[in-house]
């Protein structure tokens, strides 16, 4: 009994690590664009779209694939998404093709959102009881590892080693993360299959969809500053361009530990951390502004940038899980759809501040989107606590008829 209860133990570790490996597969990318633009013969522009097809098709497809992969074993799905990340990764490191590698960026992307959802359900489910949000906050450390380790790993094994070395490693990376699936992940056949109808029907909530903008608007906050992370250090700041990658690592390991410490605060009481979450992030908003042109207070700036975005993730997935209960695993893959065009948004959003006013403004932008955020949180927490799917779906008929 004591073996199973290690092996299961080591289950949401693991899931960790399939995290990194996907993370350093989607994002490992973007510090080797030129080099991948050299040897595929395409220019910067088209080159930009092994970065941009991959987020745009997790955004679009995200709650579908999650859906029609709902009713297979968890296991054998979790497993298989990160053997095609594996695949996919061996396939960068073999070709010289620009179509070919495209779609075999397009093909992991729609794995994405289902592993992550599945991971995250997982997680909690697998956790003790009143441990879920930890658990969450575990996984998530794997996205806060991918950017502090992984992607600059990637680019040190691309200068030093070549392209191929790099994403050799990164195959190695899901192998081994598929390889602790198979040997530590439950099977959970006593996991019920939701229906389709059934996990459509969250749909029907205005709880959900004020919870789905929230979450929009946090991740819009969030990657409005650090989309445009090196621009603000080195034309605000003045930092030499050769020190932002010692910054970006600093900032992804508090990253890792702060997302353990949100983690336990969303444990204690989840509704008052999600509330006071934009709060925070208009006050360092507010400080990175005044301190922008000063290089010793953004020192310690970064590293306080670092700690407040690492709850991001799990505060807006908490907060938005809350209301899709009678459907977690299909509420998370809308979690990341949403999340990414939040991110989308909010790099856009940045992008114009930058070109009208430029990067010492940023995080003006930044504040006025946390400020939207708060605001549509306590639109949300008007509407009291997150109701029974049965209940909800009474409130949601007493609201239709009403209209």
């Amino acid at each position: 009994m004591g073996a199973v209860v290690s092996r299961s133990a080591l289950a949401v570790p693991v899931l960790a690590v399939g995290v990194f490996g996907i993370i350093t597969t989607e994002m490992g990318v973007v510090g080797v664009l030129p080099r991948l633009a050299e040897r595929l013969g395409v220019g910067a522009s088209g080159a930009g779209w092994l970065v941009g097809a991959f987020a745009l098709t997790v955004a679009v497809t995200g709650p579908l694939t999650t859906l029609l992969a709902s009713r297979l074993p968890r296991k054998a799905v979790l497993a298989a998404a990160l053997a095609l990340f594996a695949v996919s990764n061996a396939v960068y490191a073999l070709t010289d093709s620009f179509p070919v590698m495209l779609a075999f960026r397009v093909l992991p992307a729609l794995a994405h959102p289902v592993f992550f959802a599945l991971a995250l359900t997982a997680a909690v489910r697998l956790a003790a009881p009143g441990k879920g949000a930890r658990a969450a906050t575990t996984v998530f450390a794997g996205v806060s590892a991918g950017f502090a380790f992984g992607v600059p790993l990637t680019s040190y094994l691309a200068d030093h080693l070549g392209l191929a070395a790099a994403f050799w490693t990164a195959a190695a990376v899901n192998v081994l993360a598929c390889v602790g699936i198979l040997l530590f992940f439950p099977r959970m056949d006593d996991v019920e299959r939701p229906s389709y109808a059934g996990q459509l029907g969250i749909l029907r909530s205005a709880r959900l969809w004020l919870s789905v903008a929230g979450a929009t608007l946090v991740f819009a906050a969030m990657f409005s500053g650090y989309g445009f992370f090196a621009e603000y250090l080195e034309n605000v700041t003045g930092v030499d361009a050769s020190l932002t990658g010692p910054a970006l690592m600093a900032f992804g390991v508090v990253m890792t530990v702060g997302s353990v410490g949100f983690g336990r605060l969303l444990e204690r009481n989840l509704t008052r951390t999600v509330t006071v979450y934009p709060v925070l992030y208009v006050g360092l908003y507010v400080l990175l502004y005044a301190i922008g042109s000063h290089p010793a207070a953004m020192a310690g700036g970064v590293l306080l940038w670092g700690a407040v975005h690492s709850g991001g993730l799990a505060v807006a997935q908490g907060w938005l899980a809350q209301d899709a209960t009678a459907a977690p695993e299909f509420g998370n893959s809308l979690f990341i759809s949403f999340s990414n065009l939040g991110i989308t948004a909010g790099t856009a959003l940045a992008g114009a501040t930058v070109s009208a006013a430029g990067p010492g403004d940023l995080p003006l932008t930044g504040a006025a989107l946390a400020l939207a955020a708060g605001v549509v949180i306590l639109a949300r927490r008007r509407l009291g606590p997150a109701a029974s799917s049965g209940s909800q779906d009474r409130h949601d008929s007493r609201t239709t008829a009403a209209a």
